[in-house]
């Protein structure tokens, strides 16, 4: 079937043998004359190659759409590709082409080498055969391969976009191709696929000029929307090598599959973490007191405190569910209300249901200040229900909704369990520490804990802050935010290191930030934007000092919308606020003065709280009774 094309390469070879006298340069420049017949092949695979490039912040955007329903990004790609009219399987017919020319090769090759021309005996000899110096050829084939590989990683528009496992995937299977080929076959045939993948370096080139993908290709866009999956598919972090199993696979595909497999599903809270428990603890044990519902427990932690509190509470339904396939699972979600603390839902990677459109979705608030200056732009767009923690999220939402045009949302007066149960634990810490005949503090205790961001107090004016505050008989003790130790270690330990002569018990760097009981046991708070101030002062009654470093701004249209951030407001409220560079003269007398007028502060922060929460002390039963009504409703319609 092959002898009218080996017919035809014989009539290519003779007239270049004829003229160069030398079949290794024959071979060289037949492969040269092959490449440039075959040249409106590789331009057509070249137009292809950046059609596929062109399309793939669209394909990028419909795996992050459909992230983890395999199903539904196969239909949507497959339609993509018919709409483009791009053909996945082109890029292959080169290396059909080239496997059917080296067929056609052999009875040349052996034509050429029964001649018993001098110097031909050589390109006959096969190295599983006749061994001896033909082992080079495959060792060449193979490296001729690597050549064409990394070239290709860096000049075609097609693979250069590939990841890293693709090109070593392909690159691979090219070089091991190669390398098999050079065992089995004829050297002078091993040597034409040498020559053939170094060629192939230059056509690319070519096409390259040709078709310029630059031209076509919107980089920017490509690049925006790879950042997006890349951030998607890294949600697990750092993952073992690919040979070491997932211990957890096979728990999560179980309870992933528990989930669905319940039908009727009223009530469902989905934590980020164990850490989340403490927000939704109120409602869920409302619930479980003055209902018979079944409460569903969606965490991302396999570790999370409610799988122990469900041995105990058989109504409680735990699932443990990695990031990843949380994005599926909310996509498929099919329950009558769903309670989460997670901002932005359906602007990035946790969507709405898409199998059904009247589920409730309430936002659990996880802090009690602003919701304009810090929080994004459409952080709640997507939610049906906020259960706010105090008038002052009410009246910010009502403003963000006026100047968005958007329609208003149920903004539920629920108050916050979390504070109620803080401020019950700090009057029972208050009453042991009195029953025992001590106070607690006896020693003033400043406590410096900032926020994390970028020009903080521990990098901006930490030694103003702390140095005037040592030798007065009170103990200081520096509580870093966690994500400041994790991102910044080396600064974190070279502030340790500048100090380290100071005693423990004038300066104390914490160490330990699964307790709150330093921020219990302070009498004055000094930080810069963090939110700690307000589980600090309206739980112990106990002033701040706010070191007005630049501002955490999420959202950089919020004065638009005419209401006060709160974030701004409550600094002068619950303590006092002065710049940076004021620091070091005035923070000392601020802090005794504080110290001295520990009653008035005690009446002014008390007087606050009062009007700064809803339902004090009975947050959690609010947010109760508004879920069990509202899953009463769903279930009533």
């Amino acid at each position: 079937m092959l002898q009218p094309l080996s017919d035809l390469f014989a009539l290519i070879l003779w007239p270049i043998q004829g003229l160069t006298g030398n079949w290794w340069v024959t071979i060289f420049l037949f492969t040269v004359v092959i490449k440039v017949v075959l040249m409106p092949l590789a331009l057509w695979v070249q137009a292809n190659c950046i059609r596929m490039v062109e399309i793939m912040p669209e394909i990028n955007r419909i795996k992050v759409a459909h992230f983890g329903d395999n199903e539904a990004i196969g239909e949507a790609q497959t339609a993509l590709y018919k709409e483009k009219h791009y053909h996945p399987m082109l890029s292959l017919i080169p290396l059909a082409v080239q496997v059917i020319i080296l067929f056609g090769l052999v009875d040349v090759i052996h034509l050429i080498t029964e001649g018993g021309q001098p110097g031909t005996e050589f390109l006959g000899m096969v190295p599983v055969e006749d061994g001896g110096a033909s082992w080079i050829m495959p060792a060449l084939a193979a490296l001729s391969a690597v050549a064409l590989g990394i070239a290709q990683n860096h000049i075609n528009p097609l693979q250069r976009e590939q990841s890293k496992a693709e090109q070593r995937s392909t690159n691979g299977l090219s070089v091991a191709l190669a390398f098999v080929l050079g065992l089995f076959v004829a050297a002078g045939m091993a040597f034409y696929w040498i020559c053939s993948n170094l060629t192939a370096i230059l056509v690319q080139l070519a096409c390259n000029l040709i078709i310029d993908p630059k031209k076509t290709i919107d980089y920017d866009e490509l690049a925006a929307s790879a950042q997006s999956l890349e951030e998607l598919n890294g949600l697990q972090g750092a993952k073992d090598a690919w040979w070491k199993p997932n211990p957890l696979a096979r728990r999560e595909k179980r309870d992933y599959k528990r989930f669905f497999n319940f039908v009727g599903k009223h009530i469902v809270f989905y934590s980020e973490g164990s850490g989340f428990y403490k927000y939704f603890r109120g409602a869920i044990e409302f619930l479980l007191s003055h209902s018979d519902a079944l409460i569903h427990y969606v965490t991302n932690d396999p570790e999370d405190q409610i799988f122990e509190i469900a041995e105990d509470e058989p109504r409680i339904m735990p699932y443990y569910v990695s990031e990843k396939r949380a994005i599926t699972l909310f996509m498929k979600m099919d329950a009558d209300v769903v309670v989460t603390t997670l901002g932005d839902l359906d602007n990035y990677y946790i969507k709405r249901s898409y199998v059904r459109d009247d589920i409730e979705y309430v936002y659990m608030f996880h802090h009690t200040t602003s919701v304009n200056m810090t929080s994004t732009v459409g952080e709640y767009d997507h939610y049906d229900t906020l259960l706010c923690t105090g008038p002052h999220q009410v009246a910010e939402m009502r403003a963000i909704e006026r100047y968005r045009g958007l329609p208003e949302k149920r903004l539920v007066k629920a108050g916050y369990d979390l504070i109620d149960r803080e401020i019950a634990d700090y009057q029972a810490r208050l009453a042991g520490a009195k029953a025992a005949g001590g106070a607690p503090g006896a020693r003033p205790t400043i406590l410096i804990a900032p926020s994390w961001q970028e020009g903080n107090v521990l990098d901006s004016c930490f030694a103003e802050i702390v140095e005037p505050l040592m030798g007065r008989g009170w103990r200081v003790v520096v509580r870093p935010h966690p994500e400041y130790t994790k991102r910044y270690r080396a600064r974190w330990e070279a502030l340790k290191a500048r100090y380290e002569g100071v005693p423990e018990d004038e300066l104390y760097f914490e160490r330990d930030f699964s307790s709150n009981d330093s921020i219990l046991a302070a009498d004055v708070l000094v930080t810069d934007w963090s939110s700690t101030f307000a589980e600090f002062g309206f739980t112990t009654l106990k002033p701040s000092i706010f070191i007005d470093t630049p501002a955490k701004v999420a959202n950089p249209e919020w004065e638009a919308y005419g209401c006060p951030s709160t974030d701004l407001t409550l600094r002068n409220e619950v303590g006092v606020s002065f710049a940076p560079e004021d620091v070091r003269e005035r923070i000392a007398g601020v802090v005794e003065d504080m110290l001295t007028h520990r009653d008035e502060w005690r009446e002014r922060i008390e007087a606050i709280r009062r009007d700064f929460f809803f339902n004090l002390g009975h947050g959690g039963e609010a947010a109760g009774e508004y879920l069990l009504e509202a899953m009463l409703s769903a279930q009533a319609e």
